[in-house]
């Protein structure tokens, strides 16, 4: 724990809509539950100012001491497309596009989601259920919701009666007639007893794959049940935070609270944090929009830690503004960064001394902030100004480079997670170096396809055996071929 004087944690909760000083349920112990992927593709860079986001949150509370328990699911099944309750499950509907089975899909998205974090420096999850794998827990929510009067069965599908919770729009401010409205897309032959009624369980359409034996029917949860089950069995029945994206506000942990609650009669989470979203030289991300920033892609051209490094200068409740100039800017700041710091092993000993108990308050006191990394940046940044500056005059003492030295790494490092101890940034001709191999492996796939699409499986298997063969991996889907570069052969 740090030794110097600092303001106490400070987050801001999304349900009382102001910062609140933190104290956990238990003292000395956090239970904190982060909405997971739905591994229908790959990561983008949405999810990876989320995750990389409660990641630092998470190493922030574990540098404060507390013992930490963090939960991570993993949506594999329930997700529909109208992020409701109509709809084509979104993995099932991808296992369609690229002709396999849907539990393909969510393994095959899931490795690549893991790798992708990886690289990007965040810790796994203590626990990362999946909602296929806790189907029992969440038929018995579910039938515990039945039993208290909150959720009711028609035609084996069964729906959460948002009349029996008056607490319902607490969260999102979203009031009865909004929700109303937003069920409008409902057909009026809906069997709901009310539009802003939400699905428990839903039954299997014929040829469905990803079905269960349930008290209703032979069906699947809904979407919203799978994290109340799955919070509650591994954290308890109230949690400390909950965290994930502002656009899963609605409908998504409104209801989790109401179902949560409804079933136990307790405060569900104590405290609600929510990252805003990213958007492409200001405009809002999406597939739709065909502007999502793909991470298997990004990769390609810049290095993960600059990824990082560009998510944690703007604060997680801000929206990130992705732009080729803003990702420069964030390379070139790094590496002065962590120049600075590996500067400090063969900087020549004088008699500077550096106050690095005023610069560790700073960076406390911003963390604390409500995990304000953006200023927690500018601290470091400022105090490789003053090293760089005391190395130019005075040099710095044997003790005051090392105070110097162990900041970088309990901050930059281990907090952060933008610093390395042993390896540079790569810099502009490394980037330039795999600029031309994108360029390369494009033309290679073009080759490829229109050797496929004459019919010359020789020429097209050559080219893929040759790829793989240098490390470069390919995968036919319905939307093309990708390519990825092997951890070994990637430079």
């Amino acid at each position: 724990m740090t030794q110097v004087q600092t303001m106490p944690l400070h987050i801001y909760n999304s349900l009382t809509r102001k910062k609140e000083v933190f104290e956990p349920l238990h003292p000395g112990t956090v239970t904190i539950y982060v909405c997971g992927p739905t591994v229908y593709g790959h990561a983008h860079l949405g999810h990876a100012k989320s995750y990389v986001s409660f990641d630092v949150v998470v190493k922030w509370l574990r540098h404060l001491g507390y013992t930490t328990k963090y939960i991570q699911n993993i949506t594999d099944v329930g997700h529909l497309t109208d992020n409701a309750d109509e709809g084509e499950d979104k993995i099932a509907k991808q296992a369609r596009l690229e002709k396999t089975d849907p539990m393909e899909i969510a393994q095959y998205y899931t490795r690549s989601y893991y790798d992708d974090m990886d690289r990007l420096g965040v810790q796994r999850p203590n626990i990362a259920p999946t909602a296929t794998g806790h189907i029992p827990e969440q038929i018995a929510l579910i039938k515990r919701l039945i039993e208290k009067g909150h959720a009711y069965e028609v035609n084996g599908n069964v729906y959460f009666s948002v009349a029996s919770y008056p607490g319902y729009g607490r969260l999102s401010g979203r009031t009865d007639q909004e929700a109303l409205q937003s069920g409008s897309r409902i057909e009026s032959r809906s069997e709901k007893q009310h539009a802003s009624d939400f699905a428990l369980w839903k039954k299997a359409e014929p040829g469905h794959i990803m079905k269960w034996e349930s008290p209703w029917s032979t069906g699947y949860p809904g979407w919203h049940a799978e994290c109340s089950a799955m919070a509650m069995k591994y954290l308890g029945e109230t949690i400390d935070i909950h965290g994930g994206g502002m656009e899963n506000k609605f409908p998504h942990h409104e209801c989790e609270i109401a179902q949560s609650e409804a079933s136990t009669g307790k405060p569900y989470v104590r405290y609600w944090m929510h990252n805003n979203m990213v958007t492409v030289n200001g405009t809002k991300m999406g597939k739709s929009l065909k502007n999502s920033v793909n991470l298997n892609d990004l990769f390609k051209t810049v290095p993960p830690p600059v990824i990082r490094f560009f998510i944690l200068q703007s604060h997680y409740r801000s929206p990130l503004d992705y732009s080729d100039a803003a990702i420069n800017a964030s390379r070139a700041g790094l590496e002065k960064l962590q120049e600075t710091w590996h500067a400090l092993s063969t900087a020549e000993p004088g008699n500077g001394t550096i106050d690095t108990g005023a610069y560790e308050k700073r960076f406390c006191d911003a963390m604390n902030d409500d995990f304000n990394t953006p200023v927690a940046i500018s601290v470091l940044f400022d105090l490789a100004r003053a090293i760089n500056t005391a190395r130019n005059t005075d040099g710095l003492t044997p003790a005051s480079r090392r105070a110097c030295d162990k900041l970088f790494s309990d901050y930059g490092q281990n907090v952060l997670g933008i610093l390395s101890p042993d390896k540079k940034v790569a810099p502009a001709e490394q980037q330039a170096k795999q600029e031309a191999l994108q360029g390369v492996v494009s033309i290679l796939l073009d080759l490829r396809k229109n050797a496929r699409e004459e019919r010359n499986f020789a020429l097209s298997d050559l080219i893929r055996n040759r790829l793989a063969e240098s490390g470069i991996t390919l995968k036919d889907t319905k939307e093309g071929t990708e390519w990825s570069l092997s951890e070994e052969k990637d430079g």
